[in-house]
């Protein structure tokens, strides 16, 4: 989905023009991926404008750079202030985020430490990240080829830049093949995550979800998915899964900021359960959507963008 241009960006502290937000080609991120970024959504709900765990975001934007021991010259509440300015600027409704720290111009080795930090944070409108009718009917998805990496290699608890080459190469080889979105096995050939989704199963009606040690990013959307289930009674188990748990799971679905709650209906061309939403998961979407949407909030996950 191409990005909508709204009128200004904030960079390093500052309101630009949109078309004036630029970097040096020579910038450190840029040969390196030396970039630490969070996606983050406002909802336009029935009581206004609202950003969705806007402080977790931040905080995991903050532990993904020291994950890399980089010092960001913004605290967090800055971070957050500076958000909620951009989509106050542009008049925004609902609409991604996309805060991102980088490496920029000063030297072009592989050391980043003479690089200075900068920070980028731009808003647009987005619709559903996998199609307009995936929520409802679900996805295609396939297995890649391509795994996660082993423990002690990449940070995978990191949201950075570079980590999402594998993504890339994931979700490319998926969408050749015919399929919306691929799942990557770890390097023990467990399940691990999607491209840019966590995953869930569920059999018996217990939900399942791979571990953290499963080289996955702990999602905010997948512990606040996790809160639900738990608050409606759903039992949820975390750990290894191995691959077979796809094909012959009852319901499957993703989460993500992006993605929200997408139902999969079939793995490698195998139906999951009756090849629609299932029970639990369209169970889990209306109490999200009754968060985002309609602002019935008991958990005060969402910081209005515009108050009185």
């Amino acid at each position: 989905m191409p990005v909508q241009k709204v009128d200004k960006i904030w960079m390093n502290g500052k309101m630009v023009n949109w078309d004036d937000a630029q970097i040096h080609v020579l910038s450190h991120v840029v040969h390196y991926g030396t970039s630490w970024f969070e996606g983050i959504r406002c909802y336009n709900t029935e009581k206004g404008p609202a950003i969705f765990r806007l402080d977790l975001h931040v905080r995991r934007l903050l532990d993904s750079l020291k994950i890399y021991r980089t010092p960001l010259p913004w605290t967090q509440g800055q971070v957050e202030q500076g958000i909620l300015d951009t989509i106050q600027v542009n008049k925004m409704k609902a609409c991604y985020i996309r805060p991102v720290a980088y490496r920029g111009y000063g030297d072009v080795g592989v050391n980043p430490l003479a690089c200075p930090v900068d920070l980028a944070i731009a808003v647009w409108e987005w619709g559903a990240y996998l199609g307009p009718e995936a929520l409802g009917n679900g996805i295609d998805v396939c297995v890649s080829t391509w795994n996660r990496p082993a423990p002690n290699t990449f940070p995978t608890m990191a949201k950075a830049g570079g980590n999402y080459l594998l993504s890339q190469l994931m979700k490319v080889e998926a969408i050749q093949n015919g399929f919306a979105e691929a799942i990557a096995l770890d390097v023990s050939g467990n399940l691990s995550e999607g491209s840019g989704e966590n995953l869930f199963l569920v059999r018996d009606g217990i939900m399942f979800t791979p571990h953290l040690a499963a080289s996955l990013l702990p999602g905010i959307t997948r512990s606040s998915v996790m809160q639900l289930a738990r608050e409606m009674g759903i039992e949820i188990r975390e750990g290894a899964m191995p691959r077979e748990s796809l094909y012959v799971a009852d319901e499957m679905f993703f989460t993500g900021t992006a993605a929200e709650i997408t139902p999969i209906r079939s793995v490698d061309k195998n139906v999951v359960g009756t090849g629609k939403p299932g029970p639990v998961t369209m169970a889990l979407q209306k109490a999200f959507f009754d968060i985002v949407a309609k602002a019935n909030d008991p958990h005060n996950w969402l910081k209005f963008v515009y108050t009185k």
